[in-house]
């Protein structure tokens, strides 16, 4: 047992990139980058180099160098928060072949959309404990899938006592960004996800003014609930899509994204997370095309833009940042970090927060 924990010890903190994570280390020590600076956000952790949403994960984030950790929070049977991308789990864990849950597979009606697999809210936290992250995108990250097996699926306590523990080892105080994953959803099953939220962001002493905490979802109407509704203090985001709008919402994203949205967004929120093409739109050969101006409506409208995703990855990558045919290959993701850095964005999503961290001292 002491050698699997030593194992999992190091599978936490071992450096993906040392070329990269070395130009970050003493930043990242210094603990006194000008906040004004864009921010790199942990993309439910290191994903790129770790199976995502485990402390293995949100550790290396940390140790190269993003200024926020990123948990989505669903709830288990008996209303626990823990960190997973969504409800469903047949592809983020190994309950797939655990003969003891093969009756738990059905299929549920999500937001409008219909889902098969297993999913949080039929298991207790200690049947979830039972099981194992495996990598999400194996055929894409096949070094990832080194550590499958190795990771429990962690509550959101767990990260938050993570967050605070590395804050001291690296002496610089990390953020944390919990997004709320289909809270309509959630509050219909009778596990809303608001209440304990609150409750553990005030156990770990994060609710209050000045906390390095945002709260994010796809959602308006439970952004403004927590808002108005509940005692929360942090700073919120709304995250927005490229097409559609929020679940149970007539509203378009698009709307909520004019110039009268953002303002009135504005009044109970504090950022909006677009997706990047939102913020550069792609051409029809799949480039990059002109910025668009949500950038400065936002930034009129008093509100921060935190654009997500960007991946290392050719295949998540516009056209003429790829590099050779092979699109699990790296392409140029340093400079298509750069030119989005370079348009006035107050941070993003990443998940290679290291490559993040570069991007962000050698734009211009």
């Amino acid at each position: 047992m002491a050698d699997r924990r030593q194992v999992l010890r190091i599978g936490a903190v071992a450096a993906a990139a040392p070329a990269v994570t070395a130009a970050v280390a003493a930043p990242a020590r210094a603990g006194g980058r000008d906040r004004r600076a864009p921010e790199v956000f942990g993309h439910r952790g290191a994903s790129g180099y770790r199976p995502e949403h485990t402390l293995a994960s949100y550790e290396l984030a940390a140790r190269t160098g993003a200024d926020y950790l990123e948990p989505d929070l669903v709830a288990t049977r008996d209303g626990v928060l823990v960190c997973r991308h969504e409800p469903e789990i047949g592809g983020t864990t190994d309950v797939a072949d655990r003969p003891e849950f093969a009756d738990r597979k059905r299929t549920v009606l999500l937001d409008g959309v219909s889902v098969s697999g297993w999913f949080t809210h039929d298991f207790t936290l200690a049947e979830l404990k039972t099981l194992r992250a495996v990598e999400r995108l194996p055929g894409v990250r096949q070094h990832n899938t080194l550590y499958d097996g190795l990771f429990a699926v962690p509550t959101f306590d767990e990260l938050l006592a993570l967050r605070a523990r590395l804050s001291r080892e690296l002496g610089r105080e990390l953020g944390v960004i919990p997004e709320t994953k289909h809270p309509t959803y959630f509050r219909r099953l009778g596990l809303a996800l608001e209440k304990p939220l609150v409750r553990s962001l005030e156990r770990h002493g994060l609710n209050r003014r000045g906390a390095r905490v945002w709260i994010q979802s796809f959602e308006a109407a439970n952004l403004r609930a927590l808002r108005f509704s509940s005692r929360v203090q942090v700073n919120l985001v709304f995250l927005t899509g490229a097409a559609g709008g929020p679940f149970d919402d007539s509203r378009t994203y698009a709307e909520y994204l004019t110039p009268a949205g953002l303002a009135g967004l504005a009044t109970y929120v504090n950022g909006i997370g677009p997706e990047k093409g939102q913020v550069i739109p792609r051409t029809a050969t799949g480039t990059l095309g002109t910025p668009t101006s949500l950038v400065r409506d936002a930034h009129a409208a008093g509100l921060k833009v935190i654009p997500y995703t960007f991946r290392a990855e050719n295949q998540f990558l516009p056209a003429e940042y790829r590099v050779g045919t092979d699109p699990n290959a790296y392409g140029r993701a340093l400079d298509e970090q750069i030119t989005f850095l370079n348009t006035g964005i107050d941070g993003l999503f990443t998940d290679q927060p290291d490559i993040g961290v570069l991007a962000r001292t050698l734009r211009g």
